[in-house]
């Protein structure tokens, strides 16, 4: 268990911004995170509609937020 969060954070954006990987890496990266994924059953979804409406509710009060 991860106890300074914080630490961890900084460390993962410090991280990320030094990174030069190349498309082949970046893609090699996508494709172990959508097995693993699929290896802990969220992926793919069983129904990919599954709770829009809800998105929609969230997406429409967040719009109408920014306008204000």
């Amino acid at each position: 268990m991860i106890k300074d969060h914080i630490h961890l954070q900084k460390f993962e954006k410090k991280l990320i911004r030094n990174a030069k990987l190349s498309y082949k890496q970046k893609l090699r990266i996508m494709e172990a995170m959508w097995a693993e994924g699929k290896a802990l059953g969220v992926i793919p979804l069983s129904d990919p509609l599954e709770g829009i409406e809800v998105d929609i509710r969230i997406a429409e009060v967040l719009n109408s937020c920014s306008k204000n």
